[in-house]
């Protein structure tokens, strides 16, 4: 397994990637070359200083591209110099390295030797937001206990996600009753309250900047979310929105009434799966309920359209559970080189 440090994004072929990543034993939109290159033109949209430095790590068996650990260098959060997973920690929320799972063990024993020999004064592999099933952990820890490294692993975030039946109804009785009479009495309010609504997905490259847009101005009525959209964020999301449409996998919903954009969900439309990544509201509209109404609709949506899952991706929020999501968990691995 020979390896190739890479320290440009147009050194490797987005075909090559993302044709690996979907062989690999974690295949999430955050993993995609076009995501995290757009990912690295911000450095997360701020999140990291200009200063870090781009370590991807190509691991091939002669011509066959066989695992790559896409990292960058800086400071962690508690200042040690370490190596991290690009995407992190913020605004990716499933991230891995790149191997299908029959070559993990040899890829992850290899990376390490392959880190160990870099020029870079680094002192820990500080990885987040991993699922705490991937086989990629057992790899990693063997590969660090037969280098006498320190291996430390911890749970971090819930990620719940809802599995699909098929069905809207099939999906409904599966509910608490309490909570299944609640979505269908605020989806039959709209529909009999005689305001004109409707909600859509955009589908239309020529409206796309325009959608982005209000997207972002809807995430903004939340105090919260305002502070977060610094204008490196916004940059980055809309550079995760376009790279997600021109790929296929963006699904930015909104629902309206009376002409006025009230609700909105940026999710990813990915591996026949929903990943639900952000939203906003207008609270002008809140006596018909948008936010419930629209996610409502879309999981009406993913029903129908055969889509398996519903990942409502990191944080234990309580409306993901009234809705019927299941949790599972993401950890923090750190090795700690000799």
């Amino acid at each position: 397994m020979n390896f190739r440090l890479i320290e440009d994004f147009s050194a490797l072929d987005p075909a090559e990637w993302n044709g690996l990543l979907a062989e690999s034993a974690t295949d999430a939109p955050f993993l995609r070359y076009e995501y995290l290159q757009a990912w690295w033109a911000t450095r997360g949209g701020g999140e990291w200083p200009a200063s870090a430095r781009l370590v991807l790590a190509a691991a091939r068996r002669g011509e066959r591209l066989t695992g790559i650990a896409p990292l960058f260098f800086t400071e962690n959060r508690a200042g040690q110099p370490a190596l991290l997973l690009l995407g992190s920690i913020e605004i990716s929320d499933l991230l891995d390295l790149i191997a299908r799972p029959a070559d993990l063990p040899d890829f992850a024993a290899a990376l390490l030797d392959f880190l160990a020999a870099l020029p870079l004064p680094w002192q820990t592999l500080d990885l987040h937001n991993l699922p705490e099933a991937s086989p990629s952990l057992p790899a990693l820890q063997s590969a660090a206990a037969r280098r006498g490294w320190t291996f430390r692993l911890e749970r971090t975030y819930p990620s719940p996600a809802i599995p699909l039946p098929g069905n809207f109804e099939a999906y409904l009785a599966g509910l608490d009753k309490k909570q299944r009479h609640e979505i269908r009495r605020k989806m039959r309010r709209v529909e009999e309250s005689g305001r004109p609504t409707r909600w859509y997905i955009v589908s239309q490259v020529d409206s796309l900047e325009a959608e982005i847009e209000a997207f972002l101005d809807l995430m903004a009525h939340d105090p919260e979310k305002a502070a977060f959209l610094t204008p490196s964020m916004r940059e980055q999301m809309r550079r995760t929105c376009r790279a997600a449409f021109e790929h296929g996998w963006l699904q930015l919903a909104f629902m309206e009434i009376e002409g006025q954009k009230a609700a909105v969900y940026l999710n990813f439309d990915y591996r026949n799966r929903i990943w639900v990544y952000n939203s906003g509201l207008d609270r002008a509209f809140l006596d018909l309920s948008p936010g419930w109404v629209l996610l409502g609709r879309l999981l009406q949506w993913a029903n129908e359209q055969g889509r398996t899952e519903f990942d409502f991706l990191r944080g234990d929020e309580e409306y993901k559970y009234r809705f019927g999501a299941v949790d599972r968990f993401l950890v923090r691995v750190q090795v700690q080189r000799a």
